[in-house]
């Protein structure tokens, strides 16, 4: 169900406007923006259980997993702007669709006492009043356009980078947000069920991206912020559609042990461009006090282009605007909270170049990510960069396949070799390759299905089922002499394979 922002933004009549406290000054692209709030479910999951987990009352009405879905969209230059307010309201309804509007009203009211306690009135009916790109429900633009869908940070609502997400929609990139929710509760769960429920928040919205006529889902990335940014990358581990990913600083630097509780979550599994973008870098002292272990998946993306820009005034938090719109400016000490905000422009600035190269194959934005932070222009001292690129092909049977079939697969050891030196743990099932190599022969390609199993005899020389099926491979093939030698060394390590002795005295030999 499409809804339109509820009116909940509140006046501060006798109350004088104080200058807002963050401005996105990175110039828009050449398309007007659009956004659309839509309240839907994922009825694959559930999210209410029978009794609330706070009042104890049994649940009533629905209890699929509720997924706010908000989308910002390339569309024409017309009609009113929303405010930054509309915005910052719409985390009061992300998990209670069909609220009232007294009810939502007085919960706005809360949530800018509370915002107020940290400013100032005037300073927060500044913000809340303050313009932004984005018109709602605008007439979408013709044409099609790669799909960035957006994880929040940990317990965050859908648009915390509400300035970001519009800067990449007017410059034609659909982006498509949800709240970072818990399982079974609205706040998210600093544990891998957590991670989980957001990563299959991810999925739902991959989903519902091929409802919209505007989507290219071949083009597909997917952006994280904190917590948002390690889900991205279990999502990525498992969806080989994702094409690119972008991290806010993100969790999966800081939570090594939720990648090793996956098992899934591997480099060879993440074998995608990765744009890490990060706050000024910690001491060792305090990451020795975090007391996690020292290491990083970072560092083992040995598979993929990762480019990492440190942006020095940023703390943690002012990779979200809302926290530049909002925290006090005591949040802000070592850099300012300008400094902050022009280093988010520069942030911004990057995201876009790095979609731009691996999404749309543009030599500007390659060129970008090819520049030093001095050489695109960035202010001295604010930005530092290091980019690491891909070592090959990553070491999975998809990849393998690939790679050895642009040779019908005569090279596949040399693959092999060639990815097991770069991880010496890689390797493939004996019966995963006599199925490949079956299948292979039933399609009529006999001279690659004795590549694939002269491989499965390699890697497991003392298996007699292997060399059976390689002789097999060879018969079909007409290789009467290949066909006789590898039954006959099929029979000296299985004695027993009476399917080997009966195609050797069909061939007209012996077994030795």
């Amino acid at each position: 169900m499409r809804i339109l922002f509820a009116a909940v933004i509140l006046s501060f009549a006798g109350l004088s406007q104080a200058a807002p406290n963050f401005t996105f000054d990175p110039a828009p692209g050449p398309h007007g923006v659009g956004v659309r709030v839509v309240e839907q479910y994922d009825y694959t999951r559930n999210y209410r259980g029978r009794y609330d987990v706070v009042t104890g009352k049994p649940v009533t009405g629905e209890t699929a997993r509720p997924v706010q879905t908000v989308v910002w969209y390339p569309a024409q230059k017309s009609g009113k702007r929303v405010s930054y307010g509309d915005y910052f309201n719409l985390n009061i309804t992300a998990d209670q669709f069909g609220m009232p509007a007294a009810e939502i009203r007085k919960a706005a009211e809360v949530r800018l006492q509370d915002v107020a306690g940290q400013t100032s009135a005037a300073v927060a009916s500044a913000e809340l009043a303050a313009p932004m790109l984005a018109v709602r429900d605008a007439k979408p633009v013709a044409g099609k356009f790669p799909v960035v869908i957006y994880a929040p940070s940990f317990s965050a609502g859908a648009a915390e980078n509400a300035e970001l997400c519009e800067y990449l929609a007017s410059h034609g990139y659909v982006v498509i947000a949800s709240p970072s929710m818990g399982a079974a509760t609205r706040s998210m769960t600093d544990n891998l069920e957590g991670i989980e429920a957001q990563a299959a928040d991810i999925a739902f919205l991959i989903g519902y991206a091929h409802t919209l006529p505007q989507a290219d889902l071949g083009k597909l990335a997917v952006a994280g912020f904190s917590w948002g940014g390690i889900s991205n990358v279990f999502v990525a581990a498992r969806d080989s559609r994702v094409k690119a990913l972008v991290n806010l600083d993100g969790s999966v630097r800081y939570w090594p042990e939720m990648i090793e509780q996956a098992k899934y979550v591997q480099p060879a599994r993440v074998a995608i461009p990765m744009l890490f973008l990060a706050q000024r870098p910690r001491s060792l002292e305090d990451l020795a006090r975090r007391g996690k272990p020292v290491t990083s998946f970072l560092n083992e993306m040995k598979y993929s282009d990762l480019y990492t820009v440190t942006l020095h005034p940023m703390e943690h938090h002012a990779f979200a605007s809302d926290s530049l719109h909002m925290l006090s400016d005591k949040r802000f000490e070592e850099y300012s909270r300008a400094e902050a905000g022009q280093a988010y422009g520069w942030m911004a600035r990057y995201v876009l170049n790095f979609l731009n190269a691996y999404l749309l194959g543009q030599e500007q934005g390659k060129a970008f990510l090819n520049n030093t932070p001095k050489q695109n222009g960035v202010p001295p001292h604010m930005a530092s960069m290091v980019k690491t690129m891909s070592q090959g092909a990553a070491p999975t049977l998809e990849m393998l396949a690939a790679e050895a079939g642009k040779t019908n697969f005569a090279n596949v050891q040399e693959v092999f070799t060639a990815m097991r030196k770069r991880e010496p743990k890689f390797t493939i099932s004996e019966p995963v390759l006599n199925d490949w190599g079956y299948k292979l022969l039933r399609g009529g390609n006999g001279k690659a299905a004795v590549e694939i199993l002269k491989l499965a005899t390699v890697l497991y020389p003392d298996s007699g089922n292997a060399f059976d099926s390689l002789a097999e491979a060879h018969e079909a093939n007409q290789d009467k002499v290949q066909a006789v030698e590898n039954y006959q060394r099929s029979l000296q390590l299985d004695p027993g394979n009476s399917n080997a002795e009966k195609h050797l005295k069909a061939l007209g030999a012996a077994p030795r």
